[in-house]
């Protein structure tokens, strides 16, 4: 199974993501995943990279091209792999095509208000460093270790607004994939497991297929 995750931050694409790879033994695979290793590794890649990194500028589309190239090729991606956060355009949706055949492109979707009403529900604890939810929380603290809470600046509505402007999934990149007959697209539901259920489905199809 080779498999594309898309969707608006918040929609829980990435908490999907690691169900599946459990499931099928498969890895999970992200563009910050790749960069960190590299790095970390310290491979020629990876100093390039963290050139760029360190100077707060987006690293080139071709460098993270040459990456996730790279990625695939190991031995682990030999069973297929979950792609999430790339491709993030047309552009490396075509270079990706270059380098494999994708069996699926699944896009978890959720409306702004859903999503502002999950994201601004979020809280991190100031003494154990850890996310929660306005929903666990035992009398306003932390419900782990008692610890006081904040709301990160980029759980605020404001900026989840901004964020989903500029993160939302260009769409003649999912027309590229609807073309291919590859796509196919799910409402987010109110719990992870009520979502994978979906989700368990369509990949039973295209395994079946």
């Amino acid at each position: 199974m080779k498999l594309i995750l898309m969707g608006p931050v918040g929609s829980g694409k990435g908490t999907q993501g690691g169900m599946i790879a459990t499931e099928y033994n498969i890895p999970q695979i992200s563009t910050g995943e790749i960069f960190r290793t590299n790095i970390k590794n310290n491979t020629e890649l990876g100093k390039i990279a963290k050139e760029y990194i360190d100077r707060g500028d987006l690293v080139p589309e071709e460098l993270v091209n040459k990456l996730v190239a790279d990625r695939l090729a190991q031995s682990d991606c030999a069973n297929g792999f979950i792609l999430d956060g790339y491709p993030r355009n047309l552009s490396q949706a075509q270079e990706l095509e270059k380098l494999t055949d994708i069996d699926l492109a699944l896009m978890i979707d959720l409306s702004e208000e859903k999503i502002i009403e999950r994201l601004s529900s979020r809280r991190m604890c100031t003494k154990c460093a850890q996310p929660t939810s306005t929903d666990w929380m035992v009398d306003g603290k932390c419900e782990k270790c008692g610890g006081e809470v904040y709301t990160r600046d980029d759980d605020k509505p404001e900026v989840i607004k901004n964020r989903l402007q500029k993160q939302a999934v260009p769409q003649d990149m999912i027309d590229f994939y609807k073309n291919k007959g590859v796509f196919n697209k799910i409402e987010s539901r109110d719990t992870k497991e009520e979502t994978y259920s979906v989700v368990k489905s369509i990949l039973n199809q295209v395994n079946n297929d």
